[in-house]
């Protein structure tokens, strides 16, 4: 890298937007609580500015390309691209009438990454020196442990985990509920005692039945109860906090879109841990909308998977205790992603490189192109 680093004095309009969506087959079938799947889509923007590219990227439907191109695009092209509040704006009251949680904001998530990687390239800055780095890396713990899983799976991809240097693993429950102790023991002897154990159900059980399993798994140190009930119910989800085992952290909010969202979640108390995912909630610029609602609230934040995405404005975000390093995405971003990090004794580190630091193997993606 050459020449001085400077703050453009000029506007930098955005001259093009490039959208594209690949679904990719998971590497066996995989389900959780609630859910069964065998692919993932991975919806990817490139915005054009100057003589930098910026790129963004959300994991959703396929129709969420569409939506970029056909509504978001026309409307940025020609803004500045160093204006990225001004953009989120715009983006925001266009969807006025499409509704603001879910695909919109999934749309708004990827481009608005874009914007942030095209900006911090533009003024050749690694992504969290733009922002303002308050740690040099984060912890991360890994993510699997599907209730598809024979036995054998969840012992092997949790001990390989362990042996890597990750402190913390968390595994799906809630789809047989009989059978779960049991899986919880398996994932328990595979990581030791000395490693942290979570469990998410995705919101397959009521309140009741949820304390009731919390109560069964104490005694295999479980710290994380993810989504015992639905997001939604935040009457449930504070019930199973206060009444849960001591020690056992209930977490929730991955599957909020907009700040509105998550004020409601952080002001009725629901939860010890809020999860956010930029991919969701509107990208880096929503994601630190909802920092500053968890600081000023006193909460911890956790990041909601694609690890790649979240690594700069982790290392940004005051209340962040780690990152999801979840298996669908850390396996997709290893294929199509050139420079991904890697952990490091259980935590990531970004590079100085510009931008996020990634850039997207169009070639190799293109076989899996919707």
């Amino acid at each position: 890298m050459t020449g001085d680093v400077t703050h453009p004095s000029t506007a930098t309009p955005i001259s093009a937007i490039r959208v594209g969506a690949y679904t990719i087959p998971t590497d066996e079938p995989e389900s959780d609580g609630t859910l069964e799947w065998d692919s993932t889509t991975l919806v990817t923007v490139h915005i054009d500015a100057g003589s930098e590219t910026g790129f963004g990227y959300t994991y959703s439907d396929a129709s969420v390309a569409t939506l970029i191109h056909s509504l978001l695009r026309p409307l940025l092209e020609g803004h500045d691209a160093n204006d990225i509040p001004g953009a989120h704006q715009l983006m925001v009251k266009s969807i006025r009438n499409l509704g603001g949680p879910g695909l919109t904001s999934n749309a708004i998530a990827a481009v608005d990454v874009a914007l942030w990687d095209l900006k911090a390239r533009l003024l050749r800055l690694p992504l969290h020196a733009l922002l303002g780095r308050v740690r040099r890396r984060v912890p991360v713990y890994g993510s699997g442990g599907f209730t598809s899983y024979t036995d054998r799976r969840l012992e092997t991809q949790f001990a390989g985990w362990a042996e890597e240097g990750f402190s913390m693993m968390k595994m799906k429950v809630g789809r047989d509920a009989e059978n779960d102790p049991h899986r919880v023991e398996v994932a328990r002897n595979a990581i030791g005692h000395s490693n942290q154990l979570f469990v998410d159900a995705n919101g397959a059980f009521h309140s009741s039945e949820a304390l009731g399993f919390a109560q069964q798994i104490a005694e295999f140190g479980v710290r994380w109860f993810e989504e015992p009930v639905s997001s939604d119910d935040l009457h449930g989800l504070r019930l199973v906090r206060e009444r849960s085992p001591a020690g056992m952290a209930v977490a929730a909010g991955e599957y909020g879109y907009t700040p509105a969202y998550f004020q409601g979640m952080l002001a009725a108390r629901s939860i010890d841990v809020l999860q956010a995912d930029a991919s969701r909630c509107r990208g880096i610029t929503g994601f630190l909308l909802v920092s500053a609602l968890c600081e000023a609230a006193g909460v911890p934040l956790s990041a909601h998977t694609a690890p790649t995405l979240h690594l700069a404005v982790g290392c940004a975000s005051e209340p962040v205790i780690h990152l999801e390093w979840f298996h669908d995405h850390v396996r997709i971003e290893s294929m199509l992603f050139e420079g991904m990090p890697s952990p490091v004794d259980g935590c990531l580190e970004p590079s100085d490189a510009p931008g996020l630091g990634i850039e997207f193997r169009q070639k190799d993606a293109e076989r899996y192109a919707v």
